[in-house]
């Protein structure tokens, strides 16, 4: 071996580790991810051939992400916590696991894996058991779809669009427990009213003093220990609406200082039992109009008027 050849060889490894650097500062100044173009931008005097030489290493040694997005190809700096879980994984593999991430705790079908990766359905059918059996990834029934399932990150938590949130036990609608939570709720809140009205001070306090939080009503209800699972303030106010379209409620909203406990956005909503003035509206008294779930149904969906089990039972009635 010449020297000129030694020296040749030091130059092509000291380019190389030159474009590795590069790359990898590129990919940290657009975390989302870079294209072929951009790296053509920055680096104008590269050939393709060095240039996808450079890419194909840093891909080989676990440092980038390939993904495709509708411009084409996109490359995204790994972290090390991400690298280590795909270690040994080939790169179909790895594409896989990096779009059912992209997706969140809202998971994605494995039909639209298929159409991000352009990948076979079969191969994705493999790489999906073979991610679950690797405690990588689940598969989660959705309450938009029974029939359907979504992936996602196996430590994730999903969302409530996908399990349909408090209101739903192996996607079937709890409607009695919906019952008992509507029920509890308007007694606090009655019960918070009646000794407004005992306690015998001016009309203006005994209103006042008649309203309850968003917070205390949740709370009180959480005390009961009547809910199996984790309910949140949106899920007690939830609850309270239907109450509010039974003339069995209202509420006002309140200038709140930040911080106060119940308070949003400086304003806070309080709510207290009413006697109704006039019988509700046949509306109301029908099953769609105390349904929490209301902008869910829609004729073909998992929630429909046609196999609402209790509207049959309304109307048997």
């Amino acid at each position: 071996v010449t020297d000129e050849d030694k020296s040749s060889e030091t130059t092509s490894v000291f380019d190389c580790y030159y474009l590795f650097f590069w790359i990898r500062e590129l990919c940290q100044q657009f975390p989302h991810g870079i294209t072929d173009q951009v790296i053509q931008n920055d680096m104008p005097h590269l050939e393709p051939q060095q240039r996808a030489a450079a890419i194909n290493k840093l891909l080989s040694l676990g440092q980038l992400d390939l993904l495709r997005n509708s411009s084409g190809l996109l490359y995204r700096m790994k972290d090390a916590q991400s690298a280590s879980k795909m270690k040994g994984s080939d790169n179909q593999e790895k594409l896989v696991y990096q779009i059912i991430e992209d997706a969140g705790n809202k998971g994605i079908w494995s039909r639209d894996i298929r159409f991000k990766s352009n990948l076979p359905l079969t191969e994705i059918n493999k790489i999906l058991k073979n991610l679950e059996s690797k405690k990588l990834i689940k598969a989660v029934k959705s309450v938009a779809a029974s029939k359907k399932k979504v992936y996602m990150l196996y430590n994730l938590q999903p969302d409530r669009s996908v399990t349909g949130g408090a209101w739903y036990s192996d996607q079937d609608f709890e409607s009695e427990f919906v019952e008992v939570l509507n029920q509890q709720c308007f007694k606090f809140l009655q019960t918070k009213a009646d000794m407004s009205r005992d306690s015998k001070q001016s009309p203006m306090v005994q209103r006042n003093s008649s309203f309850a939080t968003s917070h205390e009503v949740w709370k009180y209800i959480c005390e009961l220990g009547i809910s199996k699972v984790d309910l949140s303030m949106d899920d007690i106010e939830t609850i309270l609406n239907t109450l509010i379209y039974d003339g069995k409620v209202e509420m006002t909203v309140i200038a709140a200082k930040e911080g106060t406990v119940g308070s949003v956005d400086g304003q806070m909503k309080l709510y207290r039992g009413v006697n109704p003035v006039i019988q509700p509206t046949g509306l109301v008294k029908t099953p769609c109009g105390l349904c929490p779930v209301f902008d869910d149904c829609h004729e073909g969906g998992e929630i429909s008027p046609s196999n609402c089990i209790y509207m049959t039972e309304w109307l048997d009635f």
